[in-house]
Parts: structure tokens; C-alpha cells; sequence
């Protein structure tokens, strides 16, 4: 019988998230993409926000713009340390995480849309050539009513809401805290999740899914998905695990013998 020969990345000697080939007779390891430094020392782009320049955050272990998606209709993003913060646009009001609707007319507005509102009194708004402009009859406008909301008496990440002609304050959705004085989200880093989680867009989550590729299974140690092939599988679990072929066995024939 001959010696079945080995391969020399199984086990593989090349660490976490890294890949190994064979070169001849001896393994060759190298970072999978995406990961820096050399094997086994391979590391992601980022695993906390802190590695991240300010107005990034690190999602999916690498550092992005976290404003995308965040924000609802008629609202700006704007990144405050690695945090997406949403406000209404000029002239709306409501959540900014949701929806911003126009904001309750008190005269005329001209929107930068350059729509004009005309409010039922005899204000009358209208564009000129380079600038906006109000013009306002010398009638007195209606007494109206005040509005508790208005301006906001609420902390950032927080929403206004009437109840018994007051102003009340809940925290956005996924946010906690004192909203009167400001809301915060679930986590930042982290270090603010279980060791099973990542802080993915300021949510505790499980950061496996979409992690791994076929045939492979993902284990999340201290909030970093790990990706291995499954028994049976080889190859790059971070891309696609294939059915491992079957070990061969050789027989050794003696050419000596001869066959009357």
C-alpha cells in the first residue's frame, strides 16, 4: 500500500480569515480580501467605530457612511462620531426618521422646491428673480392658536407630540434615554452588544447573516462572525465551500511476480 499523500493546508496552518494553497508541496497562505496584515494575523478594515474616521461607521467590518437608508422623506442626514443623525428639511416638520411632512402654515412658505403655499389669509407669497420674497397686506393676519410642539421641546432623537394641549416627548423608534433631554441609540460600539452581537447600524444584531457562502457555517467570537466549511467541505467559506473529493488508495503492484 502506498502512502496516500497529504495535504498540507488540511488543517490549515494559516489562522482565521485567511486562505490556504498549495505550492508544490508546501502551503502558501494569504489574508482573504477585504483583510489586512499577514496570516495568521489577518484583520478586517475595522471591528469598532473608533477605527473609523468620524463621519464613518463600522458596519460589516468595514468602515461606511451609515447615513444611507436612515433618514425618512423630506429629511437630511448628517453623521455626528459615526452616528447618522436625521432632521427635517427646511419648512417640515414631524420625525425625520420616518417622515417629514410641511410644517403647519403660519403665513406662506416658500419651499426650496419653489412651490408656493398661499395660506388661507391675505399673505401672499411670490418668487422674484433672485431671491424669495413675502409680500404682506396691511390687514392683520388671524390670532392662531399656539402650538405646543413648536418649537420642539424635545431632546435630539426625540419626536413632539400633542397630549392635553402640552407637549410630550417619546424617543424615536430603537432609541432610549430621557427625551427630554436627548435619546441615544441601542449601541455605538460594539462592546455596547453581547458578546453574540455587533453593533450594525447603532442595533444590537447578529452579524452572521450574508456573512458566509454556501456550505459553511458562521460562529460569532467576541462580535466578529467566523466562517468554517462545513464537514465533508472545503475551501473558502467566506465564498463558497465544494464537496471535498474522496480519499484515493493506491495499491502497489510487485512487477516481480508473474502469472503462469
Amino acid at each position: 500500500m502506498q502512502a496516500v499523500p497529504q495535504n498540507p493546508c488540511q488543517p490549515s496552518p494559516c489562522g482565521p480569515n485567511a486562505a490556504c494553497q498549495v505550492s508544490g508541496d508546501v502551503p502558501s497562505c494569504s489574508c482573504l480580501p477585504d483583510y489586512t496584515g499577514s496570516p495568521p494575523n489577518c484583520r478586517p478594515e475595522c471591528v469598532s467605530n473608533s477605527e473609523c474616521a468620524s463621519h464613518l461607521a463600522c458596519m460589516n467590518l468595514k468602515c461606511r457612511d451609515p447615513c444611507p437608508g436612515s433618514c425618512g422623506a423630506n429629511a437630511e442626514c448628517r453623521v455626528v462620531s459615526h452616528t447618522p443623525t436625521c432632521v427635517c428639511l427646511a419648512g417640515y416638520t414631524g420625525d425625520p426618521f420616518t417622515q417629514c411632512v410641511v410644517q403647519q402654515c403660519k403665513g406662506a412658505y416658500c419651499l426650496r422646491s419653489r412651490v408656493c403655499i398661499v395660506c388661507p389669509s391675505i399673505v401672499i407669497c411670490f418668487l422674484t428673480v433672485h431671491d424669495l420674497t413675502w409680500s404682506i397686506s396691511a390687514e392683520p393676519l388671524p390670532q392662531e392658536r399656539p402650538t405646543p410642539c413648536l418649537p420642539s421641546p424635545c431632546g435630539p432623537n426625540a419626536v413632539c407630540r400633542e397630549q392635553n394641549g402640552a407637549g410630550s416627548c417619546t424617543c424615536l423608534p430603537d432609541y432610549v434615554g430621557n427625551p427630554y433631554e436627548g435619546c441615544r441609540p441601542e449601541c455605538v460600539l460594539n462592546t455596547d452588544c453581547a458578546p453574540n452581537r455587533a453593533c450594525i447600524r447603532n442595533r444590537c444584531q447578529d452579524p452572521c447573516p450574508g456573512t458566509c457562502g454556501p456550505n459553511a457555517d458562521c460562529q460569532v467570537v467576541n462580535h466578529l462572525p467566523s466562517c468554517t466549511c462545513r464537514p465533508g467541505y472545503t475551501g473558502d467559506p467566506f465564498r463558497y465551500c465544494s464537496l471535498q473529493p474522496p480519499e484515493r488508495k493506491h495499491l502497489s503492484v510487485d512487477r516481480n511476480v508473474h502469472v503462469t
